[in-house]
């Protein structure tokens, strides 16, 4: 043995083989953390052993341990094969064997032969009231082999067998564009099952599919009946399946809607339920795929902090963490007919009251009958986004409710701490955004009456996301939505995916806007960089061209036609609170600078996949648009027409400038940052860019001042101010504590979180120099008053580490390599500059503070000293 281990073998992106609908699934393995150096992987031998009984080994000589070709014949539907994997080094060792049992979905829509069943059809205009679908079945034996129930649902569902809960899942089937595609879940329900009566429930409520989405709001986007598909089979062999021997029956949910929140009643009778005769419904026509994407899971348990009585004498929770998800009652509280347990949901406090202002249309509460069992309650079809509970109608203590934080349950790859407090709290917020808002789509928000899956705040936050989380299944499977409405669309990509009927947010076509439709390329590019899959590429590729092609609207010369309406830099913090598109930076500058660079992109992936016809062709666009945009927007020194942090951080980051041009806009984007005293006056489109940017252009000390900057506007105002999420607007409270007068205001937005990526890559100094992490960047820049940090990526082949600090003058550096990997190390602007392989190493160099630190802000004409003080 080689002292080198696999920890976890894959199949595709999925998160553990089970319900794969992949007949030849790629296979990759994971190292575990090791010192040994230098390992190298030479070949693998793969033994995949069919239940059948016939086994079959493999030995191949290659270094690919991740996404290798599946080497056996391909798998049919419902087969279950065990697999295992032993890598063997270049120095002849071996590793241990790594195991992974994989068992086939359908593979084909034929494989069901169930029906689409639902109750009574109920009123278009009105909120769809939860039912359930049951039947009564027998069973002479348990198979031996295993049961296995396929279901989905228009709608959401929760099944039961025999009383029991069938999975772990909540919110299932998730969120798709369900016209397109419809996910169905498989469920091992072997041990829910009992010789002789047998009874199977299915809940249904109206998810996403049917339920008011958008303000004023939309009812029934993809259709107005609740239904349910479902396929029980034992052995392999279908057993029972939905049809019209199914019963309609009533329950204790009387109300669930996503934004307005759930009613039960605890004195339901179940004796009494009204019983009522299903209908069978047209099969979908949407493609039905068990996706590689997690589902949305319970993954933490919150207890609150304290217990406030609020000026007006209300009784409010408060949970200490801005959070995703519902309570569960820990109780049996008391009650007399009529009397209601009503739970309202709030992320701030405002004048001591709920803060309910931001949520708008949305109620966000839940409210309970009382006289029956309240313990052990939580909502099955709804979920709130919350720091605080108001609680009316009972008096409760800290040990009567507890928070369930839900997330599409992916693993956690990514990891970062540092010597600065306030820093590794707004880490923290990053983290607690994105998994406020993933949740089975990558939405803007999760508490107002909005929840939409915004292409904007993916794009400029997928390298963030794709290093905290393996993303690669949830993304992926979004992406397949992005390009499927985009063809309806005629090549433009919706601004919000799934797509949603005109209201507040959008028009009867979706428009095009950059950056937000730019997601088509600039997305799979950063999941092929962080997971090495060219297929991602492949599968987008028409996306991509569609765009460019077809849907994005152009004036004569081929930029951006001038007159189109244009999110621009959205969210500039010198936009007025009602006109947040109304920044200092040009919207159009910002526009034709995307395009420049997503052409180029587009390009860039078309020689990839071996497209050179099509590449060729998008490499002279990008080269004349260049020509065209230094000649509309750069003066011949490298002024930008903007003269905004935003126009000067796109120009240097997209390369859209002449070499000899470069210099001015460096000390442009350096005078306007000082100017500004160090306050951020960028959105949407500058605010991922910006610190990156400055540390590219040796301004390493600029950016280290402005993340450590507290005043608004800034990263730390909002830790200052307690937050523990990312907020959506710089100021979403003001320094009074009063919710910002803007009608669009939340405190749990994830996309201004992208500066999360400096931590990473500069601060950490961690980040991929090849597709998949193959190979690694590990070049930590240490400034501002941070004296260490550390930073972790538990990549496709194992463990990266970096993790440096400051002891007087000695800067210290330990990193770890995981097998089959390599990484190049870069100290102190190049007096260290090596490639090495797997390990454990530790390196002691000089250090020196910047003697630029800390900067001061540029002082104008006014006669009152500039509030520039720099506090730690």
């Amino acid at each position: 043995m080689s002292g080198v281990t696999i920890v976890q073998v894959q199949a595709e992106h999925h998160e553990s083989g089970f319900a794969i609908a992949h007949a030849e699934p790629r296979l990759s393995w994971r190292f575990g953390s090791t010192d040994v150096k230098g390992w190298k992987q030479k070949g693998y031998e793969i033994v995949v052993a069919r239940r059948e009984g016939e086994e079959e080994t493999f030995e191949v000589e290659s270094n690919g341990s991740v996404l290798v070709p599946w080497p056996s014949r391909p798998l049919k539907s419902r087969q279950v094969v065990s697999v295992k994997v032993r890598a063997i080094g270049v120095d002849g060792s071996k590793t241990n064997w790594g195991e992974i049992e994989l068992e086939v979905a359908f593979l084909d829509r034929s494989e069901w032969k169930a029906n689409l069943i639902s109750g009574p059809s109920q009123p278009r205009d009105e909120p769809k009231q939860p039912f359930r679908l049951v039947k009564t079945f027998s069973l002479s034996s348990i198979p031996s082999r295993g049961a296995r129930l396929y279901a989905t649902a228009h709608g959401t569902y929760e099944v039961e067998i025999n009383g029991q809960k069938v999975g772990d899942q909540v919110l299932a089937p998730g969120w798709t564009s369900y016209h397109h595609h419809l996910r169905y879940q498989t469920y091992d329900i072997t041990s829910l099952l009992r010789k002789g009566e047998n009874t199977i429930s299915a809940y249904l409520g109206e998810g996403w599919f049917a339920t008011r989405l958008g303000r004023p709001g939309t009812r029934n986007v993809w259709g107005d009946r609740l239904a349910f598909l479902g396929q029980l089979e034992l052995d392999g062999k279908v057993q029972l399946i939905t049809d019209d021997s199914w019963q309609c029956v009533d329950g204790p949910v009387r109300n669930s809607e996503l934004y307005n929140g759930e009613t039960y009643d605890t004195t339901f009778d179940d004796k009494a339920a009204k019983i009522r005769k299903v209908e069978i419904l047209p099969f979908p026509e949407a493609e039905l795929d068990s996706t590689d994407a997690p589902p949305v899971r319970r993954v933490k348990e919150v207890r609150p902090i304290e217990v406030i009585t609020t000026p007006s004498g209300k009784t409010v929770l408060d949970f200490g963490q801005n959070l995703v998800g519902w309570v569960r009652i820990e109780k049996d509280f008391e009650g007399q007919g009529g009397d209601e347990l009503v739970l309202r949901h709030a992320e701030v406090l405002e004048h001591g009251e709920l803060g309910t202002r931001p949520l708008r249309t949305a109620k966000a509460e839940d409210r309970l009958t009382l006289g029956g069992k309240t313990k052990g309650w939580e909502p099955k079809f709804t979920f709130h986004g919350f720091r605080y509970v108001e609680v009316n109608g009972v008096k409760p203590t800290l040990d009567d409710f507890t928070a369930i934080v839900i997330f599409s349950d992916m693993r956690r790859t990514g990891t970062f701490e540092c010597s600065h407090a306030m820093i590794n709290r707004l880490h923290e917020n990053v983290v607690w955004g994105m998994m406020s808002n993933f949740v089975s789509v990558p939405t803007d928000c999760p508490q107002r009456d909005e929840r939409l899956g915004w292409t904007g705040d993916i794009q400029v936050f997928a390298p963030t996301a794709n290093y905290l989380f393996d993303t690669a299944g949830f993304l992926g499977g979004w992406l397949k939505d992005v390009a499927a409405e985009q063809i309806v669309w005629k090549g433009v990509p919706p601004t919000v995916v799934p797509w949603i009927p005109p209201n507040k947010f959008n028009t009867p076509w979706p428009k095009p806007h950059a950056v937000w439709a730019d997601v088509v390329a600039i997305t799979p590019w950063d999941l092929y960089t962080a997971f090495g899959d060219e297929t991602i590429l492949e599968k987008q590729w028409s996306s991509m061209r569609l765009w460019l092609d077809k849907g994005l609207p152009r004036g004569p010369d081929g930029l951006w036609e001038p007159t189109a309406p244009l999110y621009g830099d959205w969210l500039d913090p010198n936009a007025p609170p009602q006109y947040p598109a109304h920044g200092r930076t040009d919207t159009h500058l910002v526009a034709n600078a995307y395009l420049v660079y997503v052409t180029d992109l587009v390009a860039k992936i078309g020689r990839l996949l071996g497209k050179d016809e099509e590449a060729k062709k998008y490499e002279a666009d990008a080269k004349r648009y260049k020509q065209l945009f230094l000649e509309e927007y750069v003066s011949p020194s490298g002024r930008v027409v903007a003269d905004t942090q935003t126009a000067l951080a796109l120009a240097l980051k997209f390369n859209l400038l002449k070499p000899e041009q470069v210099p001015k806009a460096k000390e442009r984007l350096e005078f306007f940052v000082r100017w500004a005293v160090f306050k951020v006056a960028t959105g949407f489109a500058g605010t991922p860019i910006l610190l990156p940017v400055l540390a590219e252009n040796g301004l390493e000390h600029i950016a280290y001042r402005m993340l450590q900057e507290r005043d608004n506007p800034s990263w730390l105002y909002s830790v200052g101010m307690g937050a523990t999420t990312i907020w959506e607007r710089w100021d979403s409270a003001l320094p009074d504590g009063t919710i910002n007068p803007g009608q669009m205001t939340s405190f749990n937005h994830y996309a201004l979180g992208a500066v999360a990526q400096f931590m990473h890559n500069n601060i950490g100094g961690l980040s991929p120099s090849s597709p998949g992490w193959k190979s690694a960047l590990i070049k930590p820049q240490p400034g501002g008053t941070l004296t260490s940090a550390r930073t972790t990526f538990d990549s496709p082949y194992g463990l990266f580490v970096s993790d440096w600090q400051i002891q007087g003058d000695k800067l210290l550096l330990t990193i770890e390599v995981p097998p089959n990997a390599t990484a190049r190390v870069v100290l102190n602007g190049g007096e260290v500059d090596e490639e090495v392989g797997s390990g454990k190493r530790s390196y002691e160099v000089g250090w020196k503070s910047d003697p630029r630190w800390p900067p001061t802000g540029q002082k104008g004409p006014q006669s009152v000293a500039i509030p520039d003080e720099f506090v730690a």
